[in-house]
């Protein structure tokens, strides 16, 4: 149990650095009006990979230290950063949820059950971003920029968050169930009972 601890937490940390990457180097920014911006990126595809891998919480810690750095070592997502680690995070324990607790992928052995519930559960992690994203954003900067600025990126963010949450549910999914096989061979193929995320 220890060393399964070990790997995890270095795990999570492999998952931090690939969602910083991916979503630093690997983005397309829409410059918005008065200074903010947008972006696609498939950040949050790694977020949801580690929590299908490493549960939610170890997933979801993972893709929020990552996303939260890139926000902060970039001058116009630097006010993001609070509301990227919260969203990530929460991206990683409602995949985990659905994952791990009622679809229970690890403990199942039938492909075509397995396909489904990694598809909702990524599905399900993404669709709360898509949701909470731009809405928690638009709050965001309503207190921080005043309305006309966040009624203008509103428009925006549901956008990008929307391409966003499709192309990382299909890459998420698609590596999870590539790499699944070889990790249960690697013997670095975590299994979650009851109690886990």
């Amino acid at each position: 149990m220890k060393n399964q601890t070990a790997q995890k937490i270095a795990m999570t940390g492999l998952m931090a650095a690939l969602s910083y990457v991916v979503f630093t180097f690997l983005q397309i920014k829409i410059p918005l009006p008065g200074g903010d911006a947008t972006s696609i990126h498939l950040g949050n595809a790694v977020c949801v990979l580690g929590a299908l891998l490493l549960g939610g919480f170890y997933g979801g810690i993972g893709g929020a230290i990552g996303m939260t750095i890139g926000d902060l070592l970039d001058p116009v997502y630097v006010i993001y950063a609070p509301k990227t680690f919260l969203l990530k995070l929460c991206i990683g324990l409602i995949t985990g949820l659905i994952a791990h607790k009622i679809g229970k992928i690890t403990l199942e052995n039938e492909h075509k059950k397995v396909v489904f519930w990694t598809c909702a559960a990524a599905v399900g992690g993404l669709l709360f971003n898509v949701i909470f994203d731009p809405l928690v954003g638009y709050l965001y900067k309503l207190v921080i920029l005043g309305k006309p600025a966040a009624e203008l990126a509103l428009a925006w963010n549901v956008a990008s968050t929307s391409i966003n949450a499709v192309t990382s549910t299909i890459v998420s999914v698609a590596v999870y169930l590539a790499l699944r096989p070889s990790l249960k061979k690697a013997g670095l193929f975590f299994t979650f009972g009851k109690s886990n995320l």
